[in-house]
C-alpha cells in the first residue's frame, strides 16, 4: 500500500469518526459530492487540497500522515503456500490469525478463542515464525502482512474450506432485515460481460477499503460480513433440457 493510499485511508477514518459525510465534505470546500468521491476513490489528491479539507475540518496534517511516518505494517495480502499449509493444518492458530487482520489484539483473540496465555504465545510464536505477525513484549504483535488477505486460489485453504463455507454461507434463506440475495439472468453481449466484470471488481475493492476503514474500530462497534459475488456464462439447465426435447 503506498503512502497516498494509507493518508487517504486515515482522511477516512478521519471523517468517519467525526461525522463528516462526503456530502457534508463537499459543502466546505465548495465542490459536488461527486467530485468529492472521485477524488478519494483515485487517489488525486494534491497537498493543497489536502490542506484545505484539514482546514475545514479539524483534521491536523500530521493525524493523518503519522501512519504513514511510522513505516508500513503491511508487505503483501497473498500468502506463500507454506504459510497457508500451516494455517490450514491448524483451525486455532488459522482463527487467530484471521482475528488479528481485522484489528483484534492478542488478548482480545484470547478471549474470543477461550485461550489461556500459554496457549496465545505458541500461537503468536509460530505466527511470528511462519513471519506473518512480529511478535512483540507483553504479547503483542504486529501483523506482517497487507489486509485483507488474498488467498491463494490453488492454495490449501480454499481447499480445505472453500466447500464448507459455500455451503453454509448460502444456506441461509436471506429474508433478514441484514441479510440480501439479488439474482439475475439475462443474455448480454461481451462489452457489457466485461463491463459488468469491471464494476464487480470495484465493489471487492470497496469491501476492502472499508474493511481496512474499520480495522481498527472497538471489537463490540463491529461484526463479521460476508460478500459473496459470482459472474459467468451461464444457462439454466432447464432450457437445456427443453431444447433436447
Amino acid at each position: 500500500m503506498g503512502d497516498t493510499t494509507r493518508i487517504i485511508l486515515a482522511l477516512k477514518r478521519s471523517l468517519r469518526s467525526r461525522g463528516i459525510t462526503y456530502a457534508m465534505l463537499a459543502k466546505r470546500i465548495s465542490l459536488s459530492e461527486p467530485s468529492v468521491k472521485r477524488i478519494l476513490s483515485r487517489g488525486s489528491l494534491s497537498l493543497p487540497r489536502l490542506e484545505r479539507i484539514c482546514e475545514a475540518t479539524g483534521i491536523s496534517l500530521e493525524e493523518l500522515v503519522r501512519p504513514v511516518s511510522a513505516g508500513p505494517a503491511e508487505t503483501s495480502s497473498t500468502l506463500t503456500a507454506v504459510q497457508e499449509s500451516a494455517l490450514a493444518a491448524e483451525p486455532q492458530l488459522l482463527a487467530c490469525f484471521y482475528l488479528m487482520t481485522n484489528g483484534h489484539t492478542p488478548r482480545e483473540v484470547a478471549d474470543t478463542l477461550g485461550a489461556d496465555e500459554k496457549q496465545l504465545r505458541r500461537w503468536l510464536v509460530k505466527l511470528d515464525n511462519l513471519h506473518l505477525v512480529e511478535l512483540r513484549a507483553r504479547l503483542g504483535a504486529r501483523l506482517r502482512v497487507h489486509v485483507p488477505i488474498s488467498w491463494r486460489e490453488d492454495g490449501p485453504i480454499r481447499r480445505t474450506y472453500e466447500k464448507q463455507v459455500r455451503e453454509e454461507f448460502m444456506r441461509s434463506s436471506f429474508t433478514a432485515q441484514d441479510e440480501v440475495l439479488h439474482f439475475r439472468s439475462a443474455e448480454m453481449s461481451e462489452a457489457s460481460r466485461m463491463v459488468l466484470q469491471r464494476k464487480l471488481a470495484r465493489l471487492t475493492a470497496d469491501f476492502n477499503e472499508l474493511a481496512e476503514l474499520d480495522r481498527h474500530l472497538p471489537s463490540r462497534e463491529k461484526r463479521s460480513v460476508a460478500l459473496m459475488m459470482a459472474c459467468r456464462p451461464w444457462v439454466f439447465s432447464m432450457f437445456d433440457g427443453l431444447r433436447k426435447r
